[in-house]
């Protein structure tokens, strides 16, 4: 039997927390990790060579991240590069979707989210990019996304980095966005990856509001008997429906996401929902 190839990620930047989150991920006898000092090392490494994964240094900015990243891409059109960066902008972050960055985080950041998104870069044997920026401005993000969990990850760690929202509210807003994303990828696209979803997320001074639209058939709250909100006076009802059609534990999504956010609308045929979540902050000029 031939041995496997090793795999090689690329660590810019001298940072002993991530690369010993790196040594706990990766397999050693599959991954090997190479480190360059700075992004001029890097790009000097990428060229003479090809990496599976490369990750920024903490030091620099997203602009400096992103350059490097259309650098590399002259000559290695596919490496996944994942951008922590020590300070970056809104602008920045559609700037990297819209160059194919696998994804992006700015200080400070959840190790934890970071992790999940290691994984999904060195999980996926041939990778495209799955994420398309329709249109963009600070304000106001179109994209659509491939239909699988992975890819859905990728667009989460993405707009968690464009929503510039207050704590109680950032949470809220994101893990309602989370259900109902998950749920337009699983039921409306039926986790085929030739199908999409398009996403809408607008931030005016004093809301929010995020458009998911599926592929799928749609569907009425009222006769949904896998899902908790079916019926709300006896939320686990739809438990012993689940577990005598062989489905995997869950069905609480839209009943959280109604919890979580002001309001929760969906479109006549309930193909698209709407999350609207009101903010009690003072106007201001959006960056």
């Amino acid at each position: 039997m031939r041995p496997c190839a090793v795999r090689v990620v690329l660590l810019v930047g001298e940072d002993a927390q991530i690369e010993a989150q790196l040594r706990d991920i990766v397999e050693p006898a599959v991954w090997e990790i190479q480190r360059a000092t700075d992004n001029a090392a890097a790009l000097a490494m990428a060229q003479a060579k090809s990496f599976d994964l490369i990750l920024t240094s903490q030091k620099t900015s997203g602009r400096e991240d992103i350059e490097l990243l259309r650098q590399i891409r002259r000559t290695r059109p596919h490496t996944r590069l994942i951008i922590l960066a020590d300070e970056s902008t809104t602008e920045d972050v559609i700037t990297s979707m819209r160059e194919r960055a696998f994804s992006y985080f700015s200080h400070p950041f959840s190790f934890d989210a970071l992790a999940v998104i290691i994984h999904r870069a060195i999980e996926e044997p041939c990778w495209d990019d799955g994420i398309e920026v329709v249109s963009a401005t600070p304000e106001w993000i179109r994209i659509r996304a491939r239909c699988d969990f992975k890819t859905a990850d990728r667009v989460l760690q993405f707009l968690d980095e464009i929503a510039e929202l207050p704590d109680p509210e950032r949470t809220a807003v994101g893990t309602a966005f989370r259900e109902m994303l998950t749920n337009a990828i699983e039921h409306g696209g039926r986790l085929d990856p030739k199908q999409e979803v398009e996403i809408s997320y607008l931030r005016a001074c004093h809301m929010v509001t995020c458009h998911i639209s599926d592929p799928g058939q749609g569907f009425t709250l009222n006769n949904l008997p896998h899902a908790a909100v079916a019926s709300p006076d006896d939320p686990v009802r739809h438990i012993k429906y689940r577990e005598a059609r062989g489905m995997r534990p869950g069905g609480f999504g839209v009943l959280l996401a109604q919890r979580l956010v002001d309001e929760l609308v969906y479109n006549e045929k309930g193909n698209e929902v709407q999350l609207i979540k009101y903010l009690d902050l003072e106007p201001r000029r959006l960056s």
